[in-house]
């Protein structure tokens, strides 16, 4: 005889599961926390699969204050939680669930196996022996407050949970389920949307030098960015590589990152009004006028939930409480080579002991 069952929330509903939501997952696993997660893509992890080529530089082993010094806009904000959960944290947690690691000259830090199937399949393994429900092919509809905690609404079942945390991620590659609708249910719920633009992104230019060497990569590449003032203000030393469209790698990413931010602190400002400088295979090129690819292919989106509405101590909402972000959806970006990641999962552990009541 089944005995009857008391009808009550579950303590944490997770929406998403990219490498914010597994993460947060994985906190309230360690914190005892009761939890679902909620993911609208077959599996876990889709666009965590794909990082740095498939190879998952997840994080970049420096100090928090490096960290946060190369972090640019979001420092502030991000600072407790990357404290609190600092990249060597996130290393030496990887290593306790028995992942083999590879630390690069600087510092950027992989699975030894070079697979980002590695990491997910860590994630997996962990929360499968932690109990955790997950449900895929599920997206969210809707969420809904309630006089005690919330309704999440799919097309085939709705649960109510205490707590809700949207881990959505931005609107990059939305073919691995990042379409924003973590930021619509945000905006529905009363909390502004910093308009979206491409972060980490290629460059698009008709320079026929760059044209004919399309398919080549320089890892020894420097790219500067040029004020409309004609000041160097900003340079990063990495790989260039040159494409049908123009010029990408890790080089040009961050100059590309570095002129949207410029872009958003200053709105007379055009891509036009900037130079790029780029020496790569023992040339120096200056391009002017280039703009960037669509932000649908960008690694990482600019823009989403507004700092403002989120309480960086907890990251919980200021206007609806016991709703949480943590990761893309919010208004946070970093540089390349593992920085995203890592906020992805500071945030995230930020949010779930905020949940919890205890320290990170």
């Amino acid at each position: 005889m089944v005995k009857a069952l008391k009808h009550s929330p579950v303590k944490l509903a997770i929406v998403g599961g990219g490498a914010a939501g597994m993460f947060a997952a994985a906190v309230a696993t360690e914190r005892k926390i009761p939890c679902v997660v909620i993911e609208r893509k077959a599996r876990l992890g889709s666009k965590v699969l794909m990082t740095a080529n498939g190879r998952c530089n997840f994080t970049k082993d420096v100090s928090p204050e490096r960290f946060l010094s190369d972090l640019g806009p979001a420092a502030e904000f991000a600072a407790a939680a990357i404290r609190e959960c600092p990249p060597r944290k996130i290393v030496a947690g990887f290593k306790s669930l028995g992942v083999p690691l590879k630390r690069m000259p600087d510092g950027r830090m992989f699975p030894a196996d070079g697979k980002a199937a590695t990491i997910v399949h860590a994630f997996g393994d962990l929360l499968r022996d932690g109990g955790v429900p997950v449900i895929s092919n599920c997206p969210v509809a809707g969420i809904q407050p309630q006089k005690t905690g919330f309704i999440v609404a799919t097309a085939n079942f709705t649960l109510w949970a205490e707590n809700v945390l949207l881990a959505t991620g931005g609107v990059s590659y939305p073919k691995l389920g990042s379409v924003g609708d973590g930021q619509r249910f945000a905006a529905a719920l009363g909390h502004r949307i910093v308009p979206y633009r491409p972060g980490l992104i290629g460059m698009e230019t008709r320079d026929p030098q760059v044209l004919r060497l399309a398919g080549r990569r320089f890892e020894d590449g420097c790219a500067r960015v040029v004020s409309p003032e004609g000041a160097r203000v900003f340079e990063y030393r990495g790989e260039i590589d040159c494409e049908p469209f123009g010029l990408s790698g890790a080089a040009v990413y961050n100059c590309q990152r570095f002129i949207e931010h410029s872009l958003r602190g200053n709105p007379r400002l055009r891509h036009a009004d900037f130079t790029l400088e780029a020496d790569f295979g023992g040339r120096h090129f200056a391009f002017k006028g280039l703009k960037p690819r669509p932000v649908k292919e960008a690694i990482v989106t600019i823009g989403g939930v507004a700092l403002e509405d989120v309480d960086p101590s907890t990251m919980e909402s200021r206007k609806t409480p016991g709703l949480y972000f943590a990761g893309e959806v919010l208004d946070i970006d970093g540089p390349t080579g593992g920085y995203n990641l890592t906020l992805a999962f500071a945030t995230a552990r930020r949010a779930v002991c905020s949940i919890a009541g205890s320290p990170a």
